[in-house]
């Protein structure tokens, strides 16, 4: 029997600590009750088409919005990891991905060393294409096992190359009709001590860098790659480009350059320490993040004629 909770804070659930109620909202640990959640959702609210279905990971990488959400919050704990080969690790949507990282790292698996500190969870990496270091997460999936929400009887069994992983992005992404459900990831065999040293050096890194004393969703914008900016103006940015996994500007220098770093409004800042994360310092609301992406976006246009995207996403 499926019990949907009514009026569950979000902001409990995002790492922003941003959000209003959902108005319905259901935690799913099970892969075998996934394809009745949908259907008892569809059976009770067929006559409601205003009515949508958000797929919830970790929430790091979304905001909220204060108002709430008048739909299904679907929260996915699908938490397993298991050894099914020499090199093939299967894992759930729900597992977080520094667990994924110790796991590999424990028995000498290589691969998932650049996301050492990443916060939020496999099914969220896959569906955004994360990435740090020049690396991202298409690198190690092999297959991804998904289940079309509209067609809730339908399980899709994925490739890679099925996948259509793009920067910050893939299928899971683009058509928003798939919930992913596990992964079988690919590795190699390394020295547990090697990477041990890599995976420790990375989470300082981030520790180092990034504002992670606040709440955050991580970096607001995508990185700019070389052949979106003006000609006129990549002479400006040469000694900053860096490959992600191709060349690009990042977003945090546009910004600190746009004169915009440490800039608030309300209880939100355009972090002073990393001016790609725009972090609450004292209770924000979403309208405080989302007048500052605005800003960002209107600023970098101006100055640069940069159009800058959202990595993020907002739900409103």
């Amino acid at each position: 029997m499926i019990n949907f909770k009514t009026n569950i804070l979000l902001k409990d659930y995002s790492h922003y600590r941003i959000g209003g109620p959902a108005r319905f909202f259901f935690e799913v640990s099970d892969i075998k009750d996934i394809k009745e959640v949908f259907k008892t959702f569809k059976k009770l609210f067929s006559e409601n088409k205003d009515l949508k279905i958000f797929i919830l990971g970790g929430g790091t990488n979304v905001l909220f919005s204060d108002e709430g959400f008048n739909g299904l919050v679907l929260k996915i704990n699908f938490d397993f990891i298991n050894l099914i080969d020499d090199y093939l690790i299967e894992a759930g949507a729900g597992v977080l991905m520094n667990n994924l990282v110790n796991y590999s790292q424990e028995r000498s698996l290589s691969g998932l060393e650049w996301a050492a500190g990443l916060p939020g969870t496999l099914g969220g990496a896959i569906r955004g294409n994360a990435g740090a270091f020049g690396k991202e997460i298409k690198g190690s999936v092999y297959e991804v096992l998904s289940l079309e929400i509209k067609n809730p009887d339908n399980f899709v069994i994925r490739k890679n190359k099925d996948c259509e992983f793009n920067y910050r992005s893939s299928i899971f992404k683009t058509n928003d009709n798939e919930i992913i459900l596990k992964a079988a990831l690919s590795f190699t065999s390394a020295d547990k001590e090697l990477m041990k040293k890599e995976i420790e050096k990375n989470f300082s890194y981030r520790l180092e860098k990034q504002p992670l004393e606040y709440p955050n969703a991580g970096s607001v914008f995508k990185n700019v790659a070389i052949e979106k900016v003006p000609l006129d103006q990549r002479k400006l940015f040469a000694e900053v480009i860096k490959t992600d996994p191709f060349p690009v500007i990042p977003a945090a220098y546009l910004i600190h350059k746009a004169g915009l770093k440490g800039v608030c409004q309300g209880g939100a800042m355009i972090s002073d320490k990393h001016s790609n994360f725009i972090v609450n310092i004292d209770n924000a609301s979403s309208n405080d993040v989302i007048y500052l992406i605005n800003l960002v976006k209107s600023e970098v246009l101006k100055q640069f004629d940069i159009k800058l995207e959202e990595e993020i996403q907002i739900l409103s």
